[in-house]
């Protein structure tokens, strides 16, 4: 479980890394970042892992967001994994932006020649847990996730699925039913096949209604996103828990596209509700 120091950044009292290790579940090398903040060095501190969107890597969240600042004052540790595994040499890996590299999907793919290597969930949910809690100051009791876009459906699916590890949960313009959008049913489709069983293991709109996460979920969402219409659909999401009583703040905010600016402008409003939530 050995891990590289690719490089190393003082960052508002505490410390910006990116690192590489190689991976038993993907079988490739996988990178992801990790900032500790100043309170680290006297106590273990909450984990938040952000799961990035359609072809960002470990590198996007942490450049982008502009998350650092507050989360060194609440004293959170940022995990910032890639979205695929890399350097490997499937056919037709690269061919499109929505599907193989930078597009995992944050599944376990079932679908060969994907299985080898396309095993995102476990990835993210197991082993990269394992190697934090291994490496860093790190209280694993205490862990949330969120995301954005591709990787907002990776965290609601995967706090979803596994409620004990996670106490906080939300997400920025988040896949909300994959299994009803043109991304998704590609992905779907080329990792998991045609079982529609198997798709609504990884469908959030679905997997709520059968286990709603024990609590609250915050989703912000932007009115001028350009796919919000085909894509994102929130308010299936929003009416399946609703049906079961799930606890969902979404808020939809005039005038915020699907980019950075709108996830800067409410980043704030996370990293407080995941820290409330943690702290607890």
């Amino acid at each position: 479980m050995a891990i590289e120091t690719l490089s190393l950044h003082c960052c508002f009292g505490g410390w910006q890394g990116f690192y590489s290790h190689a991976s038993r579940t993907t079988g490739k090398t996988m990178k992801f970042a990790v900032f500790v903040p100043p309170q680290a060095e006297h106590q273990k501190r909450p984990v938040l892992t952000y799961l990035a969107g359609l072809t960002c890597t470990e590198e996007t969240f942490i450049i982008k967001a502009g998350a650092q600042r507050l989360a060194a004052e609440l004293g959170l540790i940022l995990v910032a994994p890639d979205t695929s595994p890399r350097g490997t040499d499937i056919p037709g890996q690269a061919d499109s932006w929505d599907f193989g590299l930078g597009a995992g999907f944050y599944v376990d793919a079932i679908q060969a020649p994907w299985s080898a290597h396309w095993r995102m969930q476990s990835y993210i949910s197991e082993e990269l847990p394992e190697i934090i809690g291994a490496h860093f100051p790190a209280d694993m009791t205490r862990q949330g996730i969120f995301g954005h876009s591709m990787g907002g459906h990776g965290a609601l699916v995967t706090a979803l699925r596994k409620p004990e590890r996670y106490r906080s949960l939300s997400a920025f313009a988040p896949i909300c039913a994959p299994s009803q959008c043109p991304w998704g049913v590609k992905a779907f489709t080329g990792y998991l096949g045609t079982d529609k069983e198997a798709w609504a293991e990884y469908d959030a709109t679905e997997l709520v209604q059968r286990r709603p996460f024990p609590g609250e979920i915050l989703i912000d969402q932007g009115l001028d996103d350009k796919f919000l219409a085909e894509q994102l659909h929130p308010h299936l999401f929003e009416a399946a828990a609703g049906a079961v009583g799930q606890k969902l703040t979404l808020r939809r905010h005039a005038g915020y596209d699907h980019g950075y600016f709108f996830i800067q402008t409410f980043m704030d409003d996370h990293l407080r509700h995941h820290h409330r939530l943690l702290i607890q």
